[in-house]
């Protein structure tokens, strides 16, 4: 028996639960916070049951409250995806539990997991046995296809669990959680200005991306903790990773280096980044960015 926590994004199933699912194997349990997507969860191949987990503490994200609530109805191995709520989720229920906790799992085969270590220099192998909760790295696994009919039930933990905090975060825009996106466009010191970091928005803007940012921008222009990408930041591993005026610090790269694809725009053709890109291009932003919106424009 495995349980997967599926992750939601606004009022919709994040895509990456159907990886989870591809992940797991076996008999599936999907768990749905605040009911969020149990429709979507419900079709997708290899999943036998869903639970509607409804409550109050579902308003917003609170680790502990969706912890308990969620932890509840979980059997044998729980899965999480390896974002800023399932790591989360993940430490607060095992801690509550009593049980092992892997983070950012990149492979599992039976006992077997593995995940990077030591800022993506080595990857380790742990046996894990009885019940764990893995929370695994997004974009890593196939994900199923459609195609299910898993029967869906409703549990309501209104009466049981409280919410101990509530966010009280007004968001300018719905531009994605960089740990959550399939595209990132990352900015550095090249940016010249926090102020030209509007050119970046307009590209993500374009792209349907989250923008983020290396740490030197965030500690020096103060910008939010929450696009660091980085050592001391966020991991991501999107699809498409775009740095723009970001030299490529060994503590950078250790955050964004396992992506599938990785873009450099650089003035300076020796910066380390463009040992670890894709493709690169020896432009400044102000050559670079505005030929690239017409670009996308012109699609």
């Amino acid at each position: 028996m495995v349980t997967v926590i599926a992750e939601i994004s606004g009022n919709n199933l994040h895509p990456v639960t159907s990886q989870l699912v591809g992940a797991a194997g076996g008999e599936v349990t999907v768990l749905c916070p605040g009911g969020v997507g149990a429709s979507d969860a419900a079709s997708l191949s290899g999943v036998s049951k869903v639970i509607s987990v409804e409550g109050d503490c579902f308003s917003s994200f609170d680790g502990g409250a969706w912890a308990s609530a969620l932890g509840s109805q979980c059997e044998g191995r729980i899965i999480t995806a390896a974002t800023a709520n399932g790591r989360e989720i993940a430490a607060r229920m095992g801690a509550a539990m009593g049980v092992a906790v892997v983070q950012d799992v990149t492979s599992i085969s039976g006992d077997s997991v593995t995940r990077p270590i030591y800022s993506g220099k080595a990857i380790e192998t742990i046996t894990v046995s009885g019940d764990t909760i893995l929370s695994l790295r997004p974009n890593i696994f196939p994900a199923v296809a459609g195609g299910g009919n898993a029967a869906v039930s409703t549990v309501n933990q209104s009466a049981d669990v409280a919410t101990s905090v509530k966010e009280a975060i007004a968001k300018a825009s719905e531009r994605l959680d960089v740990s959550d996106a399939d595209v990132v466009i990352s900015g550095g010191r090249g940016m010249g200005s926090i102020d030209n970091f509007s050119h970046l928005e307009a590209i993500a803007d374009q792209l349907g991306a989250a923008v983020g940012a290396s740490r030197a921008v965030v500690d020096e222009w103060g910008m939010s903790h929450s696009i660091q990408v980085g050592q001391t930041g966020k991991t991501v591993n999107p699809s498409l990773y775009i740095a723009v005026g970001i030299s490529g610090a060994i503590q950078h790269l250790a955050g964004m280096r396992s992506s599938k694809y990785i873009v450099a725009i650089n003035k300076d053709a020796d910066a380390p980044i463009f040992g670890v890109a894709d493709y690169g291009i020896v432009a400044t932003w102000e050559e670079a960015l505005p030929a690239l919106k017409d670009a996308l424009s012109n699609l």
